[in-house]
C-alpha cells in the first residue's frame, strides 16, 4: 500500500457501513488487518489493486466508489442560481444533472448563528468556482427547494441514516421551487398549495412547470397555515377581514409563494382586495422574516405556520390545513442521496419528530401521491 495523496479521495468508512460491516469484519473478508482498513478510512495509505478489488466486491460497488481522484483543485464551471448579496464568494455547490450549480451562502435571510462551510468560492465573474469540497462529495449531495422549514429536520434525519447523503436545503416559494426544478438548478422542489376543491394543488402545478419531465410526488408533512400575530392577540384578530382595520400593520409574502395565494382567495371570499389592507404591498421573503416582523412589533400580522409562530413565542390564527408535497423527477431516482431520503421518509423517528412540531401531522409522510 502507498501513502494515499491530496488526489485522493476515500469513500470506504460509508460504504462499509452501509453494508452494516465493523473494519475487523471487512478486514477478514479481504485478509488483512482491522489496522489496515483503519488506515485506508483516515487517509493514510491507499490499498494496492487486488485488495482495492476484493473490498468492492464485498462491499457490491466499484473501486470508484471506494476511491476517487479528488478534482478540487483548479476552477470549475458553474451556474450561479441566486444573485450574491456582497462579495465574499461564497457558495453552496452541488452537480444537478452534469452540470455544476451554486447557491450563494450569504444573505439577509442565511446566516442564523453561524456561518455555513462553503463548497467553493466564485470568480469575480461569477462563472467559475474554486472547489473547497472534493468532487466525490458533490456526487452525494442534492438541492431540496422549498419552505416547509421541516425539510432541514428531513435533511438531519438522512445525514444520520448514511453519510451518502447531504442535503441542501434552500427556502424558496412553492412556485418558485417548481420553476427551479424545472430548470435544472435543484434535485426536488418542495410546495405546499391548498385545494380549493377536489383538485390536488401540487401536482397541478407540478405538471404545468414541469413540461417534458416525468417526476414522483411524494408526501412530507400536513401543516397549519395563517396568521401570526403577537402574544395574546392584542388587536384580536380573527380572519382575515380584521385585515382590512385600518390600525392593522400587515406584512406579505411574495407573488408565487403558496401562503399569499391562501390569503387572496380568502380575502376574495370575504370580498376584499389587497387595496383594502395596510401593509399589503409590504413583503417579506420567508416565514421567519414573517414572524420577525411580528415579534419585534413592526407588525400587527403576517404569514406563516403555527409552528413558526410559536417557535418565536407568538399567537395563531388558522386559516387552513395545507400537505406539503415533494416532487422528484424520475431521472434522479437512483442518486444515494435520494434513495436516503425515499428511505428516511419511512422511518418512525421522522414521522415522531414532525408530529411533535406545533400544527404539524406525519401520517402522510412518504406516500405517493401522483405521477407526472
Amino acid at each position: 500500500m502507498g501513502v494515499i495523496k491530496d488526489q485522493v479521495s476515500c469513500n470506504l468508512r460509508s460504504a462499509r457501513r452501509t453494508k452494516g460491516l465493523s473494519q475487523s469484519e471487512l478486514a477478514e473478508r479481504v485478509g488483512v488487518k482491522r489496522q489496515a482498513i483503519y488506515d485506508m478510512e483516515t487517509g493514510r495509505y491507499v490499498p494496492n489493486t487486488a485488495l482495492a478489488l476484493r473490498m468492492a466486491k464485498e462491499l457490491g460497488c466499484r473501486v470508484e466508489d471506494l476511491f476517487a481522484l479528488d478534482e478540487s483543485e483548479g476552477e470549475k464551471p458553474v451556474t450561479l442560481v441566486e444573485k450574491m448579496d456582497n462579495v465574499t464568494g461564497r457558495v453552496s455547490v452541488a452537480k444537478v444533472r452534469e452540470r455544476l450549480i451554486a447557491y450563494p451562502l450569504d444573505g439577509r435571510w442565511l446566516l442564523s448563528d453561524g456561518f455555513q462551510a462553503a463548497d467553493g468560492l466564485l470568480s469575480s465573474d461569477c462563472s467559475q468556482v474554486q472547489l473547497l469540497q472534493r468532487t466525490g462529495h458533490l456526487e452525494r449531495k442534492i438541492v431540496l427547494l422549498g419552505c416547509d422549514p421541516a425539510f432541514a429536520i428531513l435533511a438531519g434525519h438522512a445525514s444520520r441514516w448514511s453519510a451518502d447523503a447531504t442535503v441542501h436545503c434552500r427556502f424558496a416559494s412553492s412556485h418558485l421551487a417548481m420553476e427551479r426544478l424545472a430548470t435544472g438548478y435543484a434535485h426536488i422542489a418542495g410546495t405546499h398549495l391548498h385545494n380549493p376543491t377536489t383538485m390536488e394543488s401540487n401536482v397541478a402545478l407540478a405538471k404545468k412547470i414541469l413540461t417534458g419531465t416525468n417526476a414522483m410526488v411524494v408526501a412530507f408533512s400536513f401543516f397549519e397555515e395563517g396568521l401570526m400575530v403577537a402574544p395574546g392577540n392584542p388587536c384580536q384578530i380573527r380572519t382575515v377581514a380584521d385585515l382590512a382595520r385600518e390600525e392593522i400593520r400587515f406584512v406579505n409574502r411574495e407573488p408565487g409563494a403558496a401562503l399569499r395565494i391562501l390569503l387572496d382567495e380568502h380575502l376574495a371570499r370575504a370580498g376584499l382586495t389587497g387595496e383594502c389592507i395596510r401593509g399589503y404591498q409590504k413583503l417579506v421573503a420567508s416565514h421567519n422574516q414573517c414572524a420577525q416582523m411580528v415579534a419585534f412589533n413592526m407588525a400587527d400580522a403576517a404569514l406563516g405556520l403555527r409552528a413558526v409562530a410559536a417557535a418565536h413565542g407568538l399567537d395563531f390564527v388558522t386559516m387552513e390545513a395545507v400537505r406539503c408535497d415533494m416532487v422528484i423527477p424520475y431521472d434522479f431516482l437512483d442518486l444515494p442521496a435520494i434513495k436516503v431520503l425515499l428511505d428516511v421518509l419511512q422511518t418512525r423517528s421522522l414521522r415522531e419528530e414532525l408530529s411533535a412540531l406545533p400544527g404539524y401531522e406525519s401520517t402522510c409522510t412518504g406516500k405517493v401521491v401522483d405521477q407526472v
